[in-house]
């Protein structure tokens, strides 16, 4: 898919996924940067509300700890630590506190045994090395056949190509799995706030949507790249096939 010099392929699969990258980082930082002006009408900070609903879903051995940072929030299974960013922490805005809420949204996930969330845990060590070695073997591999020139090296080559395709796949699939934990984490934060009487207004629980949708947009942006890495490696790989 060559023409006049371009490769059509890198635009068919990148553009969408840069675009869409693009826009879910800018609506991410419009949206908190909006409703992080916006107090919460009970006065409740993003500790408060993540210990609040921690307690209303039962689960007493989740640390709440402070971190550095602007939107550095996260969730480690490992040691069962909530850390809220300096921008959530002590906030009391709507943003601060859905975005607390969604990092709960995770530890409730944890504490229920939410299988995707397992699933992706397990996924890590394996995805993490097919990031770093699976495009270089992939590519790698196809260019040593270029320019080896000798078809006895042919079997060799294109095994390297099937490992590293093989590995990035892994990748791929962590970013794909990584969406049904986020989505299902923004959701149960939107409804835990609610039920437990956080968000009063409908205007706030309108707000936390809207940051928490962006934000959950970005993971969608991640996985269409890396899916868009993946399709442009196997294209690459099936054209040399072809040779």
């Amino acid at each position: 898919m060559y023409y006049g010099g371009i490769d059509f392929t890198y635009l068919i699969f990148f553009i969408p996924a840069l675009l869409l990258t693009l826009w879910a980082q800018a609506a991410v930082n419009s949206r908190f940067a909006k409703f992080n002006k916006v107090p919460v009408k009970k006065g409740v900070t993003g500790a408060q509300a993540a210990a609040i609903l921690l307690r209303a879903n039962g689960i007493t051995d989740v640390k709440i700890a402070h971190i550095s940072g602007n939107l550095t929030d996260n969730y480690n299974p490992v040691n069962k630590v909530l850390s809220l960013s300096d921008a959530t922490y002590n906030s009391n805005s709507v943003a601060a506190v859905g975005v607390a809420a969604h990092e709960t949204g995770h530890a409730i996930q944890h504490h229920t045994g939410y299988f995707p969330l397992t699933f992706r845990r397990m996924l890590v060590p394996v995805a993490n090395l097919g990031s770093r070695l699976g495009p270089v073997m992939a590519i790698g591999g196809a260019v040593f056949a270029s320019y080896a020139g000798n078809a006895e090296y042919t079997p060799l080559c294109q095994f390297i190509v099937d490992i590293g395709l093989l590995l990035f796949a892994f990748s791929v699939l962590f970013y794909l799995v990584t969406l049904p934990v986020e989505f299902n984490a923004s959701n149960r934060a939107l409804k835990i706030l609610k039920g437990a009487g956080v968000f009063t207004d409908r205007s706030e629980m309108e707000g936390a949507k809207k940051v928490l949708w962006a934000a959950a947009m970005t993971y969608a942006a991640s996985a269409l790249s890396a899916v868009a890495s993946f399709m442009r490696l196997l294209l690459i790989s099936n054209r040399r096939r072809r040779r």
